[in-house]
């Protein structure tokens, strides 16, 4: 009915096994219902879609079942007893069941779990690639199927291409697509960074140079367009060249030679141009800080690469491919919650795909094998609510956190008193309930720095999300409160 592969259940009390046995019967769940001392090292093999932990008698069989689950982040782990302290780590722990049970507080935990498992997401298809085509170039958006097809057309011909988009779409990959799949992909790719290069070394660079052409030239050199012979010369950053150098890239482009610096040879140029920049060259020519006469022999082919967040809907395949090259390098797979993509899905993205390439080797290096969810996310990539039924680390009542901050506020004997405000009036007061207005006072300032963002305000505030969507349900309070 829920869809689950099974569930096992581990209690050491016979009664609550068989009655959590009805009741799984009657939701028509396959399960195992074992005690702590009938576990085996196997059992753990199966591919098990919660489990649900009950009461253990012997702390030695908990600690041994919490390393298991430790081993397995896959599986999703509701308790029924008290094991806060010892789940509290645990990243698939997904929250604490009130006994006695009853079947929509079951089903309700069993839709967290699946949510937590995330295997819908996980279950990405794979792009029909010919001959594995665009290896690099994931996503089934149609904007990235667009740059596919022109990418397709121009590798046809030897047409200059110029590739345009905000630093960290994928310019590269893009260049390196036309040059592999182009007549001249057997030959060399090679990417030369104008914006890197000093501007007085930029031409040594390019051209070469021969020896004694300068102080400190040595030897003669070869340039990246001698070294591209035969294959492709890609100029990143090109509107970053200086105006000198954009004259005599343009006469390369011209008369298909060159000579080296200092030298009187010219050297014929058998090379494809493929250039890309995130500056605006319309802008730039209107400035006179770029020469148009350049930029129409460059811009013969352009391509604008989207920005990520144009493309949203492609992260999935994105995470994919990323988590694929980590694991590739001896990183262990982590594995995303369908929570924590979609909360991926509603950031900006203002670094493209180089800042989530970022994300994901932190996120690998943080949580090597694990399940990361929302709540392990960077704070500024938490977005929208996130389902009530997560672990509550804060199990205390609402009655013994208010005495927990009167003794917090007078533990130190240096507080001034005078600082709590006037004196306590002869008629007395509700304390509860000034305590009750200073917290919801403090809440819709946290709500309102952090423009509504109900995980973020909780941050702000020391507390977990839940408990403060707990708190605001107390008071009436909304996010546009």
């Amino acid at each position: 009915m829920l869809g689950l592969v099974n569930t096992l259940v581990i209690d050491d009390d016979s009664q609550q096994r068989h009655d959590l046995g009805i009741i799984l019967n009657f939701m028509g769940e396959h399960h195992s219902a074992l005690s702590s001392q009938d576990l085996t090292v196997s059992l753990w093999e199966q591919p098990w879609g919660v489990c649900l932990l009950g009461t253990i008698t012997n702390a030695k069989r908990l600690n041994s079942i919490i390393n298991m689950l430790k081993m397995y982040p896959q599986i999703p782990v509701v308790a029924l007893a008290n094991h806060h302290q010892a789940l509290v780590e645990l990243p698939n722990y997904i929250g604490d069941l009130k006994l006695p049970l009853h079947y929509n507080q079951l089903a309700d935990a069993f839709r967290h779990c699946q949510e937590y498992l995330g295997k819908r997401t996980h279950q990405v298809p794979s792009l029909g690639r010919k001959n594995m085509l665009f290896r690099s170039m994931v996503g089934r958006s149609e904007a990235i199927s667009d740059i596919r097809r022109l990418v397709e057309q121009v590798a046809a011909c030897d047409a200059s291409v110029l590739i345009l988009g905000e630093s960290g779409t994928g310019k590269e990959v893009v260049a390196r697509n036309v040059h592999y799949h182009s007549e001249r992909g057997k030959g060399p790719f090679v990417p030369v960074n104008c914006g890197a290069i000093p501007a007085d070394l930029l031409e040594s660079e390019l051209f070469g140079h021969e020896k004694g052409a300068f102080t400190g030239a040595i030897s003669t050199r070869k340039g990246r367009f001698e070294l591209a012979e035969g294959g492709t010369l890609f100029l990143d950053e090109i509107g970053d060249m200086p105006m000198s150098m954009q004259v005599k890239l343009l006469r390369v482009l011209q008369e298909r030679s060159f000579e080296r610096v200092g030298g009187s040879q010219t050297i014929k140029a058998n090379v494809r141009i493929v250039a890309a920049t995130h500056r605006d060259l319309d802008k730039m020519i209107a400035d006179r800080s770029f020469r148009e006469d350049l930029y129409y022999r460059l811009n013969v082919f352009p391509i604008d690469m989207p920005a990520l967040r144009d493309r949203i809907e492609d992260i999935p395949l994105l995470l994919q491919e990323l988590l694929t090259r980590m694991e590739a390098e001896g990183a262990k797979r982590i594995h995303f919650t369908p929570r924590a993509i979609a909360s991926l899905m509603l950031h900006d993205w203002p670094g493209n795909i180089r800042e989530l390439a970022n994300l994901v080797e932190r996120l690998t290096i943080l949580y090597p094998g694990e399940m990361v969810d929302v709540n392990h996310l960077p704070v500024k990539y938490r977005y929208g609510h996130l389902p009530d039924f997560v672990p509550e680390l804060n199990t205390t009542s609402i009655e013994e956190q208010e005495q927990q901050a009167l003794a917090d506020m007078f533990a130190s004997e240096e507080t001034d008193t005078t600082s709590l405000g006037n004196d306590l009036p002869p008629e007395g007061l509700n304390l509860k309930e000034m305590l009750a207005e200073l917290e919801v006072e403090m809440i819709r300032q946290a709500l309102d720095a952090q423009s509504s963002v109900v995980a973020r305000a909780a941050d702000m505030l020391g507390m977990r999300r839940t408990t403060l969507v707990e708190k605001m349900r107390k008071y009436g309070l909304s996010k546009d409160s």
